[in-house]
């Protein structure tokens, strides 16, 4: 019985000692995951729970081993672009904001971030991830009717997303979507749907879908009417006809040319008669002779 009780005060006395000890360490908690927006601020959170009178010596953010940011005695140094330390608005000794915020966020900033911090007890550290992500653009569809097929495109999403095709509710079965990375790490996809002859469908629908299957934008492309996309097409070509643009101003240029001319030609007949209306003889049986003498012209009257 002696033996069982000392047994139980020395495990007692065991726990105490390793509870007195955990609770003099300082212990640094961070979110364990963060969704950045492309193009906005990211803040990856962390606060530092200590004993009383523990004072921060320093600590440092660092990124697959690149070291981004330190403080020391309260004075931060930055060591990579794009990259501020999140100062809290008071020190209540205990709990310390240690958080990292990421000005502008990019593709390249995803990725697992850890802070280690060092106290005058000790040194303690955690990890938290950032995943980017980014919206996708409304798509686009353009037809060619000539191979009978629709093609839609969407780009500067991340991550990777889907497009799908609908023909009213029911959806449709496309070729095999291509998905491209540009420099910046945004998609670009692409989906082309084959059309088939004599369909009902008066409305297609292109819809993207970001990494999550969340529908983000849509476009929708009406089927024409035969008619009318025929005599749309007839005006269409009449109108870029290269012939048809050179006769046009040539039939105008020719008819005023035509006009003048004809113009002309009246003005000069016009003109021809009035000049014989008026040498023509007198009329009354009375006729008149002119005959020179010398210099001086005489009138003759020959029914005198």
């Amino acid at each position: 019985m002696a033996s069982i009780c000392v047994l139980l005060i020395l495990t007692v006395t065991i726990m105490s000692i390793g509870s007195a000890k955990t609770g003099d360490f300082s212990t640094v908690h961070c979110q364990k995951e963060t969704l950045g927006q492309y193009g906005g601020q990211s803040l990856l959170e962390c606060v530092v729970k200590t004993p009383p009178d523990t004072e921060i010596d320093s600590f440092t953010w660092k990124k697959d081993s690149r070291t981004l940011l330190s403080v020391t005695d309260r004075v931060t140094t930055v060591q990579a672009p794009g990259y501020l330390f999140v100062t809290p608005s008071s020190w209540n000794g205990t709990n310390m904001t240690v958080s990292l915020r990421i000005i502008n966020t990019e593709v390249e900033h995803e990725g697992l971030y850890e802070v280690m911090v060092l106290t005058d007890r000790g040194v303690c550290k955690d990890s938290t991830t950032l995943h980017a992500t980014a919206k996708y653009m409304k798509p686009t569809i353009h037809s060619n009717p000539e191979a009978m097929n629709l093609t839609c495109k969407s780009d500067g999403g991340y991550p990777e997303g889907t497009l799908r095709w609908f023909g009213g509710n029911e959806e449709l079965t496309a070729s095999q979507m291509k998905a491209s990375q540009g420099e910046n790490g945004l998609f670009q996809l692409s989906s082309t749907l084959s059309l088939r002859e004599g369909s009902s469908v008066s409305t297609y629908t292109c819809r993207v879908f970001n990494a999550s299957g969340g529908r983000e934008q849509e476009t929708l492309f009406p089927v024409p009417d035969p008619k009318t996309a025929e005599k749309v097409e007839g005006e269409r070509r009449k109108e870029l006809d290269p012939p048809t643009k050179v006769v046009a101003p040539v039939v105008v240029i020719g008819s005023l040319i035509v006009g003048l001319l004809i113009a002309v030609m009246l003005y000069i007949r016009r003109s021809q008669t009035a000049r014989r209306q008026s040498t023509a003889p007198l009329t009354g049986g009375r006729s008149e002779a002119k005959e020179y003498n010398g210099d001086d012209l005489v009138y003759t009257d020959n029914n005198a």
